[in-house]
């Protein structure tokens, strides 16, 4: 249900909807400006929620100098070019899938026939089930706007890799990048620097594996998903392949891929000097 400025209004801490509709609510956070509407909704397990709109207001942060370039994947969610960045795969749904597969057995049993309501057993194991996967996705968007927070708080400009994971939904490895949560990640990546006013620069992804991150001379075949080091032909550069990615990244970028932590003199930051 979706209610315009007219048709609600907030009284001690107390959303008033149309039709005499009083709601108290457990706020997660103060709203930092009136809203101009609202939603309420209800999701799978039952529970209710409102989601207000408000103008965005930026919240930027201390400039620092520094850049990183990030290469998105399946083993690791994010390889960057300082390791202390990196985002390891938490596997949070092959953590899980054991007591899925029970509640899934649980519901197959009592599965009602067609057109017949579901007994309690059933709604049960159906609740149990929609729960864990509902902690499951909190786990992932957790982990991933963490992670954004320290990204965004440590670098003035952020080279990324303009990733789009739906063709791995067709592949053999689907399951893994679904718990990957790459997209969810990437999109956590850039509501934080818009809020913190970072600069975030998306990098085609195209050859970036082929590519060598200290000459630029491109591989003449892709390399296979099974060699994980990165060996140029031209200049002997030998590093781990997503980290060779992620340097990729800072060059098509116009950053300085040897150091990642400041740009280079011919493209420097905003505000500061050359």
């Amino acid at each position: 249900m979706n209610y315009t400025r007219r048709g609600f209004r907030l009284k001690d801490d107390r959303l008033h909807l149309a039709g005499n509709i009083v709601l108290t609510v457990v706020w997660s956070r103060r709203l930092p400006a009136d809203p101009s509407s609202v939603r309420v909704f209800r999701d799978g397990l039952g529970h209710w929620y409102c989601s207000f709109v408000v103008p965005a207001r930026a919240e930027p942060l201390p400039a620092n100098g520094r850049a990183i370039g990030i290469d998105w994947g399946v083993k690791e969610v994010a390889t960057t070019t300082s390791d202390d960045y990196d985002l390891p795969h938490a596997e949070y749904g092959k953590q899980a899938a054991k007591r899925l597969s029970r509640y899934d057995r649980m519901m197959a049993r009592r599965k009602p026939a067609q057109g017949q309501p579901g007994s309690k057993g059933y709604r049960k194991a159906k609740k149990l089930r929609a729960k864990k996967h509902k902690k499951i996705a909190r786990q992932r968007q957790d982990t991933g706007r963490k992670w954004a927070k320290k990204v965004v708080r440590d670098h003035d400009v952020i080279a990324v890799e303009d990733f789009r994971p739906k063709f791995l939904a067709k592949s053999s490895m689907a399951r893994k990048a679904a718990d990957a949560a790459i997209g969810a990640t990437k999109r956590a990546l850039l509501e934080m620097a818009r809020k913190h006013g970072r600069e975030l620069r998306l990098v085609n992804p195209a050859h970036t594996t082929m590519d060598c991150a200290q000459c630029g001379a491109r591989a003449k075949h892709a390399l296979p998903l099974s060699e994980r080091t990165y060996t140029c032909a031209v200049c002997g550069a030998v590093s781990p392949r997503d980290k060779n990615s992620a340097r990729v990244m800072l060059v098509r970028a116009g950053l300085n891929p040897a150091g990642a932590d400041r740009v280079r003199p011919d493209r420097p930051l905003d505000g500061q000097a050359a």
